[in-house]
């Protein structure tokens, strides 16, 4: 579904990414893991096209999109979801999901699919509610839900457990299997909490000063001593 090949990227004098290559297929979890600051936010921004790529290749579905505008991925199925949410505050939780809907084909914009509210119930309670007032657990969960309205067939997850009560935790894990399940989507989970990213990876990739130095299968990592890249 997703295929990064020798990916470089600048800002200023600093080379951020270093000929940065990995794949994230179809069905698959792909954990890309790493300390804070080695250039995984950056990866995917340049994946979704918010900053430029300066050298290499951005394959979706076989297709190169690495000159293509943020809107033009988002409609070929790229779902995001950033790091800190960033949902509309201002917004109610029903507007939030119909700015997510935004991305789709007008022919095929309609309600919001049935099986989000399936997987965040509480969205469904809490329509009529500014996204402000929800807590960051409830945040979380709706910016992911955001991002599945537009049905996508590969979502990016940036750090969703960050700042999470367990409890919610789990319930993400939980939505992360059941798309999983479905054998269509492909998701690249980017995440510090090694036992979250461990449970649902089929694949690592671990970066470290802008530049792969890891990766293999999911099953694997506690063998291949994954945590060590990830401890202080």
């Amino acid at each position: 579904m997703l295929t990064v090949e020798q990916l470089n990227q600048y800002y200023g004098g600093s080379h951020t990414l270093r000929d940065v290559s990995f794949e994230a297929p179809a069905g698959k979890c792909t954990a890309l893991l790493g300390r804070n600051g080695v250039g995984k936010s950056t990866l995917l921004k340049c994946i979704m096209g918010l900053l430029p790529v300066a050298r290499g290749r951005v394959g979706f579905a076989g297709r190169d999109i690495a000159r293509l505008a943020p809107s033009q991925r988002a409609a070929l199925g790229l779902g995001y979801v950033p790091q800190g949410r960033e949902i509309f505050a201002r917004l109610t939780v029903e507007e939030n999901l119909l700015m997510g809907m935004a991305a789709k084909p007008r022919a095929l914009a309609g309600s919001v699919p049935g099986y989000v509210f399936e997987m965040f119930p509480v969205l469904k309670e809490m329509l009529r509610r500014r996204g402000g007032d929800l807590s960051g657990g409830q945040q979380q969960q709706l910016a992911i839900a955001r991002a599945l309205v537009s049905e996508p067939r590969l979502l990016i997850l940036d750090e969703p457990t960050e700042g999470i009560q367990p409890s919610i935790i789990k319930d993400i894990e939980r939505a992360i299997r059941s798309l999983l399940a479905r054998g269509d989507m492909a998701i690249l989970l980017v995440e510090q909490y090694y036992d979250f990213a461990r449970s649902l990876a089929d694949r690592y990739v671990v970066m470290s000063r802008g530049e792969v130095v890891a990766s293999g299968l999911g099953a694997s990592m506690d063998s291949d001593n994954v945590r060590r890249f990830l401890a202080v």
